[in-house]
């Protein structure tokens, strides 16, 4: 059963209303979160298995002033809406294969080595 809960807090900014919707949303069994009322100061939550207490206590703890307003279940028609007709679904088109060729790695580089001249004298002269 879906419980609905309307509480008023002392928001002043935008700032504080995402807040308190971000403190509101973290709450277990949450599912969703708005505001309402002329100076969206209410935030209405609705989900289910909702701690009313634990969530007043937070908002006070994180806001300021919270007061709950409401507390009850939740109006709306559980029922889904009707799936949209079904559309034809055509086949896709068979694509040609592509192979990509790679060049062949190579095992090792080639190793060059250079041999200095033999020295017939002292090179320190």
């Amino acid at each position: 059963m879906k419980k609905k809960i309307v509480l008023k807090v002392s928001m002043n900014c935008d700032k504080s209303r995402s807040k308190a919707l971000k403190i509101a949303v973290c709450i277990s069994g949450v599912e969703s979160a708005a505001l309402s009322g002329e100076d969206k100061d209410q935030v209405v939550v609705v989900g289910e298995d909702i701690d009313a207490v634990a969530l007043t206590r937070q908002l006070r703890k994180n806001l300021g002033f919270t007061e709950l307003v409401s507390l009850g279940e939740d109006k709306k028609d559980p029922s889904p809406p009707p799936p949209p007709p079904a559309a034809k679904v055509e086949a896709p088109t068979p694509q040609p294969m592509v192979v990509w060729s790679y060049p062949p790695h190579y095992n090792g580089y080639p190793v060059h080595e250079m041999m200095a001249p033999p020295q017939e004298s002292c090179t320190i002269m």
